[in-house]
């Protein structure tokens, strides 16, 4: 079983030039036997950005849990509970796009853990494996362990950066990003005379059916290239 101390000296001592969150979500993986793990910002707007994965598999389902408003990271966050899913399978009703896209990935079980601070939301940390199964008493401590240790390295990531008005890279290009989504559910919430939850809604459900990523779809509204009405019908 691997402690917060270990983990958070384990990784200090890589000097590859590879982010912190990446070295920790890298070594999650080889400690507990995952296919993936990502760690993702979360505030009480809900996913704000990816800032540490291991692989390409793990960074493309916390995006899609962006996009889709669902997933065991949002959920734990939302809940500040952990959220342990051994058969993802069983999930389906849960999370309708969500599920089926990581099982089609060779997901079989996920497991989320909430990153707060007393009452301050910072993120979650998410594990992906490719067979079934829940984890042993062992396995769970060194989640809580790696949990925490992403708590840490997301607080030393502030502190380096001289306060909450100067976010460091790993911080700041996630929220840069999700800005431009943030911008067009704000402009979309006027021209089609919706709520901001709606309008939200309206740019997920016409990325879906367009099978493009949201950003993507965000940036076409801001331009003026598309319009989505009630309906998501075009004029």
């Amino acid at each position: 079983m691997r402690t917060t101390s270990q983990i958070l000296t384990t990784i200090d001592a890589v000097d590859d030039g590879r982010p912190l969150p990446e070295l920790l979500c890298v070594d999650c993986d080889e400690a507990l036997g995952l296919s993936g793990s990502a760690m993702s910002l979360m505030n009480d707007a809900g996913h704000q950005g990816v800032i540490g994965c291991s692989g390409p598999l793990a960074g493309q389902l916390e995006e899609l849990q962006f996009e889709l408003g669902e997933g065991p990271s949002l959920d734990a966050s939302r809940s500040n509970r952990p959220v342990l899913r051994p058969d993802l399978a069983g999930a389906l009703s849960q999370w309708p796009g969500f599920a089926p896209a990581a099982l089609g990935a060779g997901v079989q079980a996920v497991f989320a853990v909430p990153l707060q601070v007393d009452a301050i939301r910072l993120g979650s940390l998410c594990l992906y494996r490719s067979a079934h199964g829940a984890l042993d008493d062992g396995e769970a401590m060194t989640t809580v362990a790696y949990a925490d240790a992403a708590v840490a390295v997301l607080l030393r990531l502030q502190a380096g950066a001289g306060g909450a008005a100067a976010l460091p890279p790993e911080l700041g290009r996630p929220l840069e990003y999700r800005a431009e989504v943030h911008q067009a559910t704000g402009f979309l919430s006027v021209q089609a005379a919706v709520g901001l939850p709606e309008a939200l809604l309206l740019l997920r459900a016409r990325a879906f059916s367009s099978d493009r990523p949201l950003l993507q779809v965000a940036r076409d509204v801001l331009s003026g290239r598309i319009r989505i009405l009630r309906g998501d019908e075009d004029d």
